[in-house]
């Protein structure tokens, strides 16, 4: 409990840093946000009391002191298009966004985990060879591509998923893994590909480790070797790629949410670009940056449950 709550203090400056560069950069953007809410046409009377009603006539230091107390209470301001809340927007888009970033994950790790554990076990192999053309090949494929070929195969040629759209999955479980299943898929091949790899290249190596030599000259099956063994040391890099894809995965929905129309954060994101609503964006990208630092977190604390001796030497 005292190194997580070690790990816990120390986040506290990592996430005023990211919160004062997410501010701080979207308000160096080009653009005036009055221009997008009283029109081009506007009078500059009218955007000078627009920028004092919304507070942009402040210095920017003032705007981010206010911006951060707001924050810290739960209010991310009102869109300035919409007047909606900013949490109760990313409130709404975030069930979407958390599905296919969980869904594509643990399709990718239900695939990755025994084709990489296969793989290593006998290098060069039949299937080591398979698997590895083809994972070069998926990380030789952009999402956007992918996406659009997934479309034209399962959507427009066979009609077996919808090409856009989302079924909530409160409403129909079963229309809802089908609006979702070609995004999902088109996320989730690239990190197959990156896993299966991973996973592959650290069992070859945890393999060639003296205890597994010595494990196998007591007699001990290979199952059991593999699993009781070689197994956890060789998670280590796939728990943090893992750990951090979640942050990632969040900002990677973009194009897919896009191509697919799943109105999830990235679709509010792009939108909200669109229209200079740079209050939303603030804190969509606030969300992104808080779930890379606690994936950060999640993979530090997880090491020690893996592996002990990580637990015991932080704590030295």
């Amino acid at each position: 409990m005292g190194l997580i709550a070690r790990k816990l203090a120390g986040l506290i400056p990592v996430l005023l840093a990211v919160s004062a560069l997410t501010f701080l950069l979207l308000n160096l953007l080009p653009g005036d946000p009055a221009f997008a809410i009283l029109g081009p046409s506007a009078t500059h009377d009218a955007v000078i009391k627009l920028h004092h009603q919304l507070g942009l006539d402040q210095p920017l230091l003032v705007r981010y002191g206010h911006w951060l107390a707001h924050v810290l209470t739960g209010n991310l301001g009102r869109s300035y298009l919409s007047s909606q809340p900013v949490l109760s927007a990313i409130k709404e888009r975030l069930p979407v966004t958390v599905e296919l970033v969980l869904l594509s994950q643990f399709v990718a790790l239900l695939f990755a985990v025994p084709l990489g554990i296969l793989a290593g076990r006998r290098p060069n192999g039949i299937l080591d060879r398979v698997s590895t053309g083809g994972a070069f090949g998926f990380l030789a494929v952009p999402n956007f591509v992918l996406g659009v070929v997934l479309v034209y195969l399962f959507a427009v040629r066979y009609h077996l998923f919808p090409a856009t759209g989302y079924t909530p999955l409160t409403k129909d479980p079963f229309q809802n893994l089908r609006s979702v299943m070609l995004p999902v898929i088109t996320l989730a091949m690239a990190e197959i590909a990156a896993y299966l790899r991973l996973l592959r290249s650290d069992v070859i190596t945890t393999l060639q480790e003296d205890y597994i030599v010595m494990a196998k000259a007591k007699g001990l099956p290979d199952r059991r070797i593999m699993l009781r063994h070689a197994l956890r040391p060789s998670l280590f890099s796939l728990v943090t790629v893992a750990g951090l894809n979640f942050g990632r995965l969040i900002g990677g929905t973009f194009i897919v949410e896009i191509i697919f129309q799943q109105p999830g954060i990235g679709l509010l994101s792009i939108q909200s670009i669109y229209g200079r609503d740079y209050v939303v964006v603030q804190g969509t990208v606030l969300l992104i940056a808080v779930a890379y630092v606690l994936a950060n977190f999640v993979v530090d604390v997880a090491y020690g449950l893996i592996d002990p001796r990580v637990r015991h030497a932080t704590a030295g």
